[in-house]
This record gives structure tokens, C-alpha cells and sequence, in this order.
């Protein structure tokens, strides 16, 4: 089975929606501050946003891991569990960042915004999950199951800023 981290850099749909809306981009891995997890499990940065958020996979394996963002303000939760379910976040929820997607009206409101400034998000959408062979959920099931793994799962996944010793906020709460 083809590594989707791979499947991205070889599909320029795929690779051009994560980049934009989906504000995720490979090339920016290095968090720029030293982090570590609470627990002593490994965290790799492998991927990044625009306004300096970094996505990391925790503990060992690949693609499978669970993957934690932490953005530049000092919040990070746990968002996903393995790379197919954060990059069904990104293709159906691209605008999850904003906490106000978890209230179903302001959902809308997000969504209607996207389809304005990027009529064929839709399309684009569906092109890079068609070359990433990833079924799409629901918006509402992708954000129910974004909230479930960082306010359970995510429990278990504090990131510490390590020169004070001292743990990022929540970015999700429960």
C-alpha cells in the first residue's frame, strides 16, 4: 500500500486542496520551538500551516499514528488518529481551526464562506480524495469524531513546551 504522505506529493489536486484551503503543507515540519509529549512517547512533526501550527504523529509506527497540531499561540490537541483520518478533516472541514465550527449554525455560515470565495471547493475536494482513495464523510461526522479524539483520546497526549517545562493549552476542550 502507497504511503499517503507519498500519494500527496504525487497527486497535484491532492496536494494543491491540503495546501489550500486545507492550509497543510509537508514542507513545514519543524515546530520552531523545542516540544516534547508528557508521556515520553516520540513526536515527529511532519507537516505544517501557514500561521506556524505544526502537525506531529505520536509514539511509534507510520502513517497510523495519532497525530497531534499545535498552533503558535500555545494550544494543541489531539486531532486525529492516523493520517487517512486527519486528511478527512482537512478535505471535508478544511475551516475546523475556527472552534465556532462545533456549533451547527456557525458550521454553515463557515462552509457558505468557502463555497463564496472558492465556488469549485467541491470539486477540488472531491478530485483530491478521489486521487488519495479516501471516502469523505459528512461534515458533522468529521467534526463529532475531531471533538470524541481530542477530548478523550486526546487526554492521554499533553505537549510540553520543554525549555519551561510547561503544557500547551487546549486547543479543543471537552
Amino acid at each position: 500500500m502507497q504511503s499517503l504522505i507519498t500519494a500527496i506529493s504525487e497527486h497535484a489536486d491532492a496536494a494543491s486542496y491540503l495546501a489550500w484551503p486545507g492550509d497543510f503543507d509537508l514542507g513545514r515540519g519543524d515546530h520552531g520551538e523545542a516540544v516534547h509529549l508528557a508521556s515520553g512517547a516520540a513526536l515527529d512533526g511532519f507537516a505544517g500551516d501557514g500561521a506556524g501550527g505544526t502537525y506531529f504523529f505520536c509514539g511509534d509506527g507510520a502513517e497510523e499514528r495519532p497525530v497531534l497540531y499545535a498552533d503558535s499561540e500555545g494550544c494543541a490537541s489531539l486531532i486525529a488518529i492516523g493520517l487517512p483520518e486527519l486528511l478527512r478533516l482537512l478535505l471535508v472541514a478544511p475551516w475546523w481551526r475556527d472552534r465556532r465550527a462545533f456549533i451547527a449554525e456557525k458550521r454553515g455560515e463557515l462552509a457558505a464562506q468557502y463555497m463564496e470565495d472558492m465556488p469549485d471547493v467541491a470539486v477540488r475536494r472531491d478530485r483530491a480524495a478521489a486521487a488519495l482513495g479516501l471516502d469523505l464523510p459528512t461534515e458533522t461526522d468529521v467534526l463529532a469524531r475531531l471533538r470524541e479524539v481530542a477530548t478523550e483520546a486526546g487526554k492521554d497526549f499533553i505537549l510540553i513546551f520543554t525549555p519551561e517545562d510547561e503544557p500547551y493549552d487546549p486547543l479543543i476542550k471537552g
